[in-house]
């Protein structure tokens, strides 16, 4: 029997959904998936006190939906990581090397990093403004939510793009 495919996520979405608020809400989007956060992506996040509280808090309530997993490549697989560190982040290259080995879907916004590579290696990929298409035509959120929730983040200093959500054509079909 094939494993699930899973949703691998980077910082960027995990911190864009917990400064508006939302990170449960993620969860809520692709219930049919269970979701992951690599331990060198957890390490990034939980610097930050607020959002170690609520990744910790989510991960002991809802582990049936998000897992923690410890991130240790081997082989081919930790030379391509060692690549990948040289020039990207530890956390979404981490991200990408688990994706590409366990045909999982990764959820990071930071396109100028990742585009490349996940489709040269056929990884399907999500981003914060994906997330919200799917929230918005699943009806997890109306317009007016996505709206401020691209103007929530924006104003706690993050770089998020405020689209139109009902004219948005997402990145991949999941």
């Amino acid at each position: 029997m094939a494993a699930k495919t899973k949703i691998v996520l980077d910082a960027d979405v995990i911190i864009h959904f917990i400064k508006a608020g939302q990170f449960t809400l993620l969860l809520d989007i692709f219930p049919e998936y269970e979701y992951l956060i690599l331990d060198v992506v957890y390490n990034e996040v939980t610097v930050n006190r607020v959002s170690k509280t609520q990744i910790d808090n989510t991960l002991q309530f809802l582990k049936s939906r998000i897992s923690l997993v410890n991130f240790a490549p081997s082989g081919d697989s930790r030379l391509e990581y060692a690549r990948l560190i040289s020039t990207l982040g530890r956390g979404e290259s981490a991200c990408m090397v688990f994706c590409r080995d366990h045909n999982d879907v990764l959820g990071s916004s930071n396109l100028r990093d990742i585009k490349e590579y996940c489709e040269k290696n056929r990884i399907t990929y999500l981003t914060t403004i994906d997330f919200l298409y799917y929230a918005y035509v699943r009806k997890k959120m109306t317009e007016e939510e996505c709206r401020q929730f691209m103007a929530d983040v924006n104003s706690k200093g993050s770089r998020l793009p405020e689209v139109d959500i009902m004219t948005y054509v997402p990145t991949c079909q999941i």
